[in-house]
């Protein structure tokens, strides 16, 4: 009798588990990243009364006879499936489409969300703001690996430094057909170590069959440079590697020497177009804003026109993210169980994309709660049953002495 009413207390007991689990469920549903839990119930031990016998002497086996002492709760799972994407048009609201979780640190501990919330304090720390975790990623780094991971920061109005021209290079068509004397100006520019601008002219004069001299001038017309290309039959540069331009005596900055590459004009019958296709410098420049991809780099737009990778965000992975220990505020820690994080770029190893402006919603279902909800309220009345069922038989018991 007294089996029956203990059976129905540990229904009960764990009925108000598993509703415990779903109200949190459904208290999360507009949580930022959560996951919701699951209950999964077990039988107790059960009591045997009479073992199973074999077959023996013509007659045959029996079963046991066990009588069960209740239930008790056989898992409380994680469940990381996929949910949708928050579009939210603020670009360091950052969602991870697949697999992974960000990294973040209080200082001491590292945890691991997909709650990208993401923004950057007073200091240019890029945050999560809800809770101030810094963010981690490669910042300057040379090699991406693992073990240098740190936090990101990036300062509003930083400045990015000066660089130098060290190379320049001219593409397209001399014109063949031109006689000797003819000649073209192409005006171009190139930077010193301080990022000042200074203004020079190419002037390409053809000299011969299948030759064109050069000459390099300044904003001062002081010849720089001169030089002498020479084309073969088929109207193609015959390669020299000594074609270099010094600029020397710049007040306050560094002498220059540029490379000059021709590799990619031509001498064909056609319309002269040749012109600068590239120089490698620029002034120095102050940050007019970021943007982020879907690998986690983050690019500085800055005001001289260039664009430089600042940070990248790294993304990491578990081999059963269920097995991660929740640590409050969206956060998770490693257990033993989870499996060591695999730390590494987005998109590779089996770690999902990044997806800037946007945030990951709950994944909680309500038409599932609802109905887990129901089936656990009625659990639970059965059980309330069996314990007033026996609380009867018990009493009717106890007047069997009237």
């Amino acid at each position: 009798m007294m089996r029956s009413m203990f059976a129905g207390v540990t229904g009960l007991r764990n009925h108000q588990i598993k509703m415990d689990v779903i109200g949190n469920n459904i208290a999360n549903v507009n949580t930022v990243g959560y996951k919701k839990s699951r209950v999964t119930f077990q039988e107790a031990l059960a009591q045997t009364i009479r073992g199973a016998s074999a077959p023996q002497s013509g007659r045959g086996g029996t079963n046991p006879m066990q009588v069960g002492l209740g239930m008790n709760i056989g898992s409380i799972d994680t469940i990381h499936t996929p949910s949708s994407l928050e579009t939210t048009g603020n670009m360091t609201d950052l969602a991870i489409e697949g697999d992974g979780f960000f990294i973040v640190t209080d200082g001491q501990e590292r945890y691991y969300t997909r709650a990208g919330n993401f923004g950057f304090d007073e200091e240019g720390n890029l945050v999560n703001t809800s809770t101030g975790y810094k963010v981690m990623g490669w910042q300057n780094a040379q090699s991406k690996t693992p073990q240098n991971i740190s936090t990101i920061t990036i300062k509003k109005g930083m400045m990015m430094k000066a660089k130098p021209t060290s190379k320049v290079s001219f593409e397209k068509n001399l014109n063949a057909a031109d006689p000797d004397g003819a000649s073209y100006v192409i005006p171009f520019k190139i930077y010193d170590s301080l990022g000042n601008t200074h203004n020079l002219t190419i002037t390409f004069k053809k000299s011969g069959e299948n030759t064109w001299d050069f000459n390099i001038n300044d904003d001062s017309n002081n010849n720089l440079n001169t030089g002498t290309l020479q084309f073969d039959q088929y109207g193609r540069l015959i390669p020299n590697n000594n074609y270099q331009l010094s600029i020397n005596g710049i007040p306050g900055a560094a002498d220059i020497t540029i490379d000059l590459d021709f590799t990619n004009v031509t001498q064909y019958a056609k319309e002269t177009t040749v012109d600068l296709s590239y120089q490698d410098g620029y002034a120095a420049g102050t940050l007019l804003g970021i943007a982020i991809d879907s690998s986690g780099v983050i690019t500085g737009v800055f005001d001289n026109g260039i664009n430089q990778e600042l940070a990248q965000i790294a993304l990491c992975n578990f081999d059963n993210p269920s097995g991660l220990m929740k640590g409050g505020k969206n956060m998770y820690r490693e257990s033993a169980n989870s499996g060591v994080p695999q730390i590494g770029l987005a998109g590779t190893g089996g770690r999902g994309t990044i997806s800037p402006g946007s945030l990951e919603m709950s994944n909680v279902d309500l038409a599932e709660e609802f109905t887990q909800m129901i089936i656990t309220q009625r659990g639970f009345q059965a059980n309330s049953r069996i314990i007033t069922a026996s609380d009867e038989m018990l009493q009717d018991l106890v007047n069997l002495k009237r």
